[in-house]
C-alpha cells in the first residue's frame, strides 16, 4: 500500500508539470500570433498614384529591425500650403498632388528635396581645416620667415623654446646657396647664446630642435628672445640675415600648451643711435572708424640718468589737440635695459576733422629708486603744424595708407 501511494502522488506531479509547460507554450503561441503589425497607416489616407486598392502598400510591410509595438506614421500631404524652394522660388508640390514617401535611405546617406536637406547629414565642408597662409601670404621685401614655441616650467624655472623651421631666406649673394644656423638670445645678457645646426644648402630649412634657458620667474617677464639668423659662406663667416626679438608675456608662459608663433625677419639696424636714444614705432589711421592706433615696438642707445638706481623704463603715449592733452596712455615697465622692447598697442578716438590739429607725443621715462621719475627722451610726430623732417615724413605717409600700419624709427629729443 504505500508503494502504491507513492507511484499515484508521482502521477500527480508529473501531471502538473506537464499542464503547466503546455500552458506556457500555448501562451508563447498566442502573443507571436496576436501581435499588432509593427507599421499601420491613418484611415482615409490617399493610395499611392499607379497602386491598386488590394494591393498591400509599402507602409504596411514589417521590417524585422525595426522595435515591435511603435507604429510608424506616414505623415499626410499639408493641403492649403506651397512648398518652395529656397534657391529658385520654383513649387515642388501642389495641393492636389498626394505626398508620396520617400525611399528609406541609410543613416549617413544624402538626401535632398527641393534644396532642403535631411536632417542628420553630414556637410563635408564643414570639416575641411583652414589653409595655413602663414606659408603662402608673405609681404613685399621680406627678409623671411621663423617659425618657434615658447614655454615656462614655474617649479623648474626652465625657458623652454622650440625652434621649428624657417622660410623664404635672402642670402646675401645671389650666386651663393643659403645656409643657414639661428643663435638664440636671452636678452639683455648677449654674452651667451645657444646655437642651432647649419643646415646646408637650403633656403627653407627645417630645424626642429629645443633649447632650455634656466630664469627665475621673477624676472622672465622681463626678459626678451632674439633670434638671429646668420649665412654660413664657405670660409664658414656668419652673414647676419636677419632677426626676430619676442618679448615674453605671462599669457605666452605656460608648459601645458606651446601654440606654434610666427615672425617675419628684421634687418638689423646699423645706425648707430642718437645722442639720447631712439624709438621705433608704427601708426594706423582708420577714417571708418576714427580710431588713430599707435604700437610701441621698442627703444634703443637709451642714456640713463643714474645708472645704479634705475628700476624700469616705459613709455608715455600723448594724443594732443591744440599743444592740450587729450588722452594719455602708457606701456609697462621693463626693468632697466638700454634696448626695451615693448609691442604694445595703443588706440586714441580721433575724427579725421580734427587730424590736422592733432599730433602725437611719445615719452621715455625711467624710475628710480624712491618712485622718482626722469625723462629720458621725447618724439613728436603730426601735422606740419607741429613737426619736419622724418616725423612730418611718417605723418603723411599713414594718411596716404589709410588702415595700414607704418612703422618708423625716429631720434629722441632732451628738449621738454
Amino acid at each position: 500500500m504505500p508503494e502504491q501511494g507513492t507511484i499515484v502522488a508521482g502521477g500527480v506531479i508529473a501531471g502538473l508539470l506537464l499542464l503547466v509547460l503546455i500552458g506556457i507554450m500555448g501562451y508563447c503561441l498566442w502573443k507571436k500570433l496576436c501581435v499588432a503589425p509593427a507599421y499601420e497607416e491613418l484611415n482615409g489616407m490617399p493610395s499611392p498614384a499607379g497602386e491598386q486598392e488590394k494591393q498591400p502598400s509599402q507602409s504596411a510591410v514589417i521590417q524585422p529591425n525595426r522595435t515591435q509595438g511603435i507604429p510608424f506614421v506616414v505623415p499626410p500631404s499639408f493641403h492649403g500650403r506651397d512648398w518652395i524652394t529656397l534657391t529658385n522660388g520654383e513649387k515642388i508640390q501642389d495641393e492636389s498632388d498626394p505626398y508620396v514617401a520617400p525611399e528609406f535611405l541609410p543613416r549617413s546617406s544624402f538626401h535632398s528635396l527641393g534644396g532642403a536637406y535631411v536632417i542628420g547629414t553630414i556637410n563635408p565642408e564643414l570639416y575641411k581645416f583652414p589653409e595655413d597662409q602663414s606659408e603662402t601670404d608673405f609681404p613685399e621685401g621680406c627678409l623671411g620667415r621663423l617659425w618657434f614655441t615658447v614655454g615656462y616650467e614655474q617649479e623648474a624655472e626652465r625657458l623652454l623654446v622650440g625652434l621649428i623651421k624657417a622660410r623664404r631666406l635672402q642670402t646675401p649673394s645671389l650666386s651663393e646657396t643659403c645656409s643657414p644656423l639661428v643663435k638664440l638670445y636671452l636678452l639683455p645678457d648677449e654674452r651667451r647664446f645657444l646655437q642651432s645646426k647649419t643646415k646646408r644648402k637650403t633656403a627653407n630649412p627645417q630645424f626642429d630642435e629645443n633649447f632650455i634657458f634656466q630664469v627665475s620667474s621673477r624676472t622672465v617677464t622681463q626678459r626678451m628672445l632674439k633670434f638671429s639668423v646668420f649665412h654660413v659662406d664657405k670660409q664658414r663667416k656668419h652673414h647676419l640675415l636677419g632677426q626676430v626679438l619676442f618679448p615674453l608675456k605671462d599669457e605666452m608662459l605656460t608648459s601645458d600648451s606651446r601654440p606654434i608663433i610666427w615672425r617675419d625677419l628684421e634687418a638689423e639696424s646699423m645706425e648707430p643711435p642718437s645722442e639720447f636714444g631712439d624709438i621705433q614705432f608704427s601708426l594706423s589711421y582708420n577714417d571708418y572708424l576714427g580710431r588713430l592706433t599707435v604700437v610701441v615696438l621698442r627703444a634703443k642707445g637709451l642714456k640713463f640718468q643714474d645708472d645704479q638706481n634705475v628700476v624700469s623704463v616705459f613709455v608715455k603715449v600723448s594724443l594732443m589737440n591744440h599743444n592740450k592733452f587729450v588722452k594719455c596712455r602708457k606701456t609697462s615697465a621693463v626693468l632697466g635695459s638700454p634696448d626695451p622692447v615693448y609691442n604694445e598697442t595703443f588706440s586714441f578716438k580721433a575724427d579725421p576733422e580734427e587730424l590736422d590739429t592733432a599730433s602725437l607725443s611719445l615719452t621715455v621715462l625711467q624710475n628710480t629708486e624712491g618712485d622718482k621719475t626722469h625723462q629720458l627722451g621725447r618724439v613728436v610726430v603730426g601735422p606740419f603744424m607741429y613737426t619736419r623732417g622724418k616725423e612730418l615724413e611718417h605723418w603723411n605717409e599713414m594718411m596716404n595708407k589709410p588702415k595700414e600700419l607704418v612703422k618708423r624709427w625716429h631720434a629722441l629729443s632732451g628738449s621738454t
